[in-house]
């Protein structure tokens, strides 16, 4: 029987995994735990044996048995080389682990899953959130594949249209509010209990369970233990989740190492770089965040003391970058290699490339940059500035003259 409880990152405390709590009564985060030294028969073979997703890594996912899963078939993303893009990064040896390739279209699918099953499990009356975008787009879908009824609390001036709209085509009641991504979740927070509704942000430790799941994906395509894994940071679930799944494989005798966690922020949201860079005693809110990427749009994280933990324990690396850095990395991953992401994503690229220029990363190191959504989740106007559009009428001789011009550059 496998022996999972909850456990608070500071005082230690435990609580039964049944349990409905988001922080412990100190005020600490909690962590799913399972007792993996107790698993028998983990092996790459075994998993190697099932299909290429989330699921394929069951012993180490926090449940007993697989019945009533809730699955759209997440996880299985792409880990593309890109030698081009290494190239004009400067490195040597560069992969992009493709989480737009997810079936909403953003790693968060590989946390909701897990979230979702555990509400059914729990019997919850309804699903909660407060989003940027994506995390809304993934609830509503996984909820609406589980039949519970879902809320979703979007700020109303900076979500994408294409990730307000998934939320709304798939059923979701979505709530605008004038006001910020960290407004949105303090209100939501003092909410879910009095109406017996489940938080299903990252402040959630089962959501994390889920998107540990990349570390495992990300040794199991490449073969080896990167020397450095680079996100973009908003919530700072997301590296905390990754290091926590890299640990996991070590723990089991899986791998025999652990990578560096690089966490990048956009300069007008980077609270956590700051908190890292200059040493402070505790996290320093950004109370009016402002950037193009607006996944990452986040002046009060709250899972900030676990991605401190995932950095410091990593021997890691922080940066911030500017929006001009961040669609410059967006357009070259695109046009140099073929792969759309949306600008919050490409924040990873942008901040390693700052890294490596500045020679805190070694470039001859294995470089792994998670890039967390699609292209389309985000069709701001914004992007496409500077970007050359011919419109020209229906001539034969002018259509053939372009086509020439083109092909001989």
């Amino acid at each position: 029987m496998k022996k999972v409880w909850q456990e608070c990152i500071e005082c230690h405390s435990i609580y039964d995994a049944d349990v409905i709590k988001y922080k412990c009564d100190c005020g600490g985060l909690l962590e799913v735990h399972i007792d993996l030294r107790s698993l028998d028969n983990i092996s790459w073979d075994k998993f190697r044996s099932r299909k290429l997703n989330v699921w394929r890594y069951f012993e180490l996912l926090p449940f007993e048995d697989s019945n009533n899963i809730i699955s759209l078939d997440e996880g299985g993303t792409p880990l593309y080389k890109c030698e081009k893009l290494g190239k004009w990064m400067g490195a040597k040896d560069v992969y992009i682990k493709y989480e737009g390739m997810n079936p909403t279209g953003s790693f968060k699918d590989r946390g909701m899953c897990i979230g979702i099953t555990k509400a059914l499990k729990l019997r919850v009356k309804g699903v909660v959130c407060a989003s940027t975008g994506n995390t809304a787009a993934s609830l509503a879908a996984y909820s609406a594949r589980a039949g519970i009824p879902c809320i979703v609390i979007v700020p109303k001036q900076i979500v994408a249209i294409g990730k307000l709209f998934q939320a709304m085509l798939y059923g979701a009641k979505v709530v605008r509010l004038d006001g910020t991504f960290d407004e949105a979740l303090s209100l939501v927070w003092k909410v879910v209990e009095e109406v017996g509704a489940y938080l299903l942000n990252s402040i959630n430790p089962w959501r994390l369970e889920g998107q540990k799941t990349v570390a495992f994906e990300i040794i199991d395509q490449l073969g080896k233990v990167p020397g450095y894994v680079a996100l973009p940071v908003g919530n700072c679930g997301n590296i905390a989740a990754a290091w926590k799944g890299f640990k996991e494989m070590e723990t089991v005798g899986l791998t025999d190492g652990t990578p560096s966690m690089v966490g990048i922020q956009a300069e007008g949201a980077s609270p956590f770089v700051d908190l890292v860079r200059e040493g402070y005693d505790t996290l320093r809110p950004v109370e009016m965040p402002n950037t193009i990427a607006s996944a990452i749009r986040i002046g009060r994280p709250v899972n900030w003391k676990k991605a401190l933990l995932a950095v410091k324990e990593s021997d890691g690396l922080v940066a911030k970058v500017s929006d001009a850095e961040i669609i410059e990395a967006q357009r070259m991953l695109a046009s140099l290699e073929g792969i759309g992401v949306e600008p919050a994503a490409a924040a990873s690229v942008a901040g390693t490339k700052k890294l490596i220029d500045s020679g805190e990363i070694d470039a001859n190191e294995t470089i792994v940059c998670i890039c967390t959504g699609n292209m389309l989740k985000d069709p701001n106007p914004e992007l496409i500035k500077g970007l050359e559009l011919l419109d020209v009428a229906p001539n034969l001789e002018l259509i053939r003259d372009i086509f020439t011009s083109l092909i001989k550059q």
